[in-house]
């Protein structure tokens, strides 16, 4: 493993005011405040498909249902996340999309960071078993416990498989979702799992295409460092086929019907061609990477529509 570099505080010298604002930026940038977005995303509209309309039938009591678990998630994430830094600290030094973090920066030291983390997983916990039910809870909790020690620590530095396992953490709101409204898992919030389970890969794997070079610096084994840029672009185009696949898989569960699979045939074929250009060579690979948000989006956003429509 890469030897950690010692992380000093800012200087002194800036002003208090100053100071305070940077130290409260840097604690709100260890959550990764944009990976925590796609909350919203997968679980709002979940929760709206668990509940076949509002959750609780009275706007103010499903509003709060929604809150109070998206709460839940967004603690959980954001210590899970925090964590991820505290530990890749070392390589965030040396990789230079990721060196002005806040731990790399010397804005927070190590130990500040990882009492964060704990403490924002911890209350994240707790908060869902009290106000929302204990599966809920359960659920955001292994999350943690996975992207924490399955993905972070184990998966990231020794295989090119580490995406691909690892997603499943990041595909655990649905299920959390649908918990929270049900007290249950069936089959849809399960193929919604799965949804967000094959679109991980060429979602990162197009981003780590773009910073090959810095993962390779890293030493850490991303597939376009291990297997090059071609295998990825193949992989990349595989997986987007799989990722349509899966998400017209939505009507078995039950809950969802043709404008869902109206939206997933029509944005899958989009994204196919996309990823079929990046494999040919014809389009860069971060065209696909924001194609895969808006993607995100738009599936998620049918998930929601198709119980009003």
């Amino acid at each position: 493993m890469t030897e950690r570099p010692l992380t000093l505080a800012r200087p002194a010298s800036l002003p208090s005011s100053r100071r305070a604002v940077e130290f409260a930026r840097g604690y709100w940038e260890l959550t990764k405040p944009g990976i925590i977005g796609l909350l919203l995303v997968t679980t709002v509209p979940t929760m709206i498909v668990a509940a076949d309309g509002w959750p609780r039938g009275s706007f103010t009591d499903g509003l709060v249902l929604i809150l109070l678990t998206l709460l839940g998630g967004i603690l959980t994430a954001g210590g899970a996340n925090t964590f991820n830094q505290w530990f890749d600290r070392d390589i965030d030094a040396i990789m230079e999309r990721t060196a002005n973090r806040p731990l790399p920066a010397g804005v927070i030291q190590p130990r500040q960071a990882l009492v964060w983390g704990v403490l924002l997983a911890a209350l994240g916990g707790v908060q869902l078993a009290l106000t929302v039910n204990l599966l809920a809870a359960l659920l955001a909790e292994a999350a943690v416990l996975f992207y924490v020690f399955v993905y972070t620590v184990w998966l990231k530095r020794s295989t090119t498989q580490n995406i691909v396992i690892g997603g499943a953490a990041g595909a655990i709101p649905p299920l959390v979702g649908w918990a929270a409204v049900t007290g249950e898992i069936t089959w849809t919030p399960f193929i919604l799992f799965l949804v967000i389970f094959m679109w991980t890969p060429p979602h990162f794997w197009a981003l780590s295409l773009k910073y090959r070079d810095d993962y390779a610096r890293a030493d850490v084994p991303m597939l376009p460092v291990v297997s090059g840029e071609r295998e990825t672009r193949k992989q990349l185009l595989i997986y987007s086929v799989g990722l349509v696949a899966v998400s017209l898989l939505g009507p078995l569960g039950g809950h969802l019907s043709w404008c869902y699979e109206t939206t997933c045939a029509i944005s899958g074929a989009v994204f196919i061609w996309i990823a079929w250009q990046v494999w040919r060579e014809q389009a860069p690979p971060m065209r696909l990477f924001f194609a895969s948000i808006a993607y995100l989006f738009i599936i998620f956003a049918a998930v929601g529509l198709d119980v009003l429509v």
